[in-house]
């Protein structure tokens, strides 16, 4: 039972993240001009350079292949985006604040998820069922 969890939670996690890639890739000039306007530099190949990081996390954690690397990959991604883009401290709409803080703990929080899973997967890396190049799912002990 612990390894579909952990399956259903890979896919919720991975999905997020290979959606979010997929935007920056496909919607290169918005993201960038948002990019942009936060003061990050070179903002449209950072943010191509993203899209692939995200990318390649997302897929990495779903499919369980390099899933440590993914989980750093995406980590690498939500911290400077949160202190780069997400600058919620000395913007003088409430409103405008409260969303920037929102979006920057989310990053924050996602940060954290990511490096339970790679320490998840450092520690037990037989026990990562339903992924490529496993026959089967590996039980799970408490």
């Amino acid at each position: 039972m612990g390894g579909l969890v952990l399956l259903l939670g890979r896919i919720v996690f991975s999905f997020f993240f290979m959606y979010s890639g997929f935007n920056h890739l496909t919607k290169l000039s918005m993201y960038a001009q948002y990019a942009g306007a936060s003061g990050v530099p070179a903002p449209t190949v950072l943010t191509a350079v993203s899209g692939v990081m995200l990318l390649a996390g997302g897929l990495s954690i779903l499919l369980g292949v390099q899933a440590r690397w993914g989980a750093l990959l995406i980590a690498a991604f939500l911290i400077p985006a949160a202190f780069f883009v997400h600058k919620f401290w000395g913007i003088p709409d409430p409103m405008m604040a409260a969303n920037q803080a929102a979006q920057f703990w989310k990053n924050i929080s996602l940060t954290g998820a990511c490096l339970m899973l790679y320490a998840f997967a450092t520690m037990y890396p037989a026990r990562w069922p339903f992924s490529i190049g496993r026959a089967a799912a590996a039980p799970l002990a408490p």
